[in-house]
């Protein structure tokens, strides 16, 4: 999916994966954060995370995104809870960015491990910036149970991407890295996430009906209904992991 189309079917979502705010703030919990504890968030997005728990928890940080659109609603949604002097956000590629070595209390990419080229690539990356006794909070997708064959190019991965939930964790441990919690999406968070974007893509057709990109836009609407309802829904977990370094 191109970042435009991407752009346009989130339009109307603040968290830009299948978690609900009650998970959101389940997972602040479930990383025991509080007041100062400093957060760099990489492919941030719209930022609801960071301004969510600064308004809420009083924690600071940064994100970085390559999406304007995303960012400028990330400073907006600053802005309306009052933060916009406990959060900042800069556009770039969070692939390569670079921050001060040691400087964070977390490290997040939540949903966007191909920054870095899958998730091992993704959790080398993060490392750095991370302090001794610090956490990752990882987005990472999983297989509930064994798809059928379909499914990859429904869904449009590789059998070898993901693995299960157990092999998840196996990757992680292999990575450097203990999952000492989680946050787990369920069906009705990827509902909300998914299917609000048929809303969303539906109505940008109806008004922009002659755009030379109502194509794209129809196509990533169907054929993503279709796979969710077909595959999706029933065999593709996704979930928040809190990590620790180990060794």
């Amino acid at each position: 999916m191109s970042l435009e189309i991407h752009e346009i079917s989130e339009a109307g979502h603040r968290i830009l994966n299948p978690f609900t705010d009650d998970k959101l703030m389940t997972l602040a919990a479930a990383a025991h954060l509080v007041a100062g504890t400093r957060i760099l968030d990489l492919a941030c997005g719209k930022g609801e995370m960071l301004c969510r728990w600064a308004e809420t928890l009083g924690v600071t940080g940064h994100g970085v995104d390559v999406s304007d659109v995303f960012l400028a609603a990330a400073g907006d949604r600053a802005e309306e809870l009052e933060v916009a002097d406990r959060v900042s956000f800069e556009q770039g590629d969070a692939g390569v960015y670079v921050a001060e070595p040691a400087s964070y209390d977390v490290v997040s990419c939540i949903g966007a491990t191909w920054i870095g080229g899958g998730l091992a690539g993704t959790l080398e990356l993060m490392r750095p910036a991370l302090r001794p006794g610090g956490l990752l909070l990882v987005g990472e997708p999983y297989w509930t149970e064994p798809p059928p064959e379909a499914a990859y190019a429904a869904i449009g991965v590789g059998p070898d991407d993901f693995t299960s939930l157990a092999g998840t964790a196996e990757r992680f441990a292999a990575a450097g890295y203990e999952v000492v919690e989680m946050v787990l999406a369920d069906g009705d968070s990827w509902d909300r996430y998914v299917a609000a974007q048929w809303w969303t893509c539906t109505e940008w057709l109806r008004a922009h009906a002659d755009d030379p990109r109502s194509a794209a836009v129809r196509t990533f609407r169907d054929e993503g209904r279709d796979s969710h309802l077909r595959y999706q829904r029933r065999y593709f977990g996704w979930g928040v992991f809190v990590l620790r370094p180990t060794g």
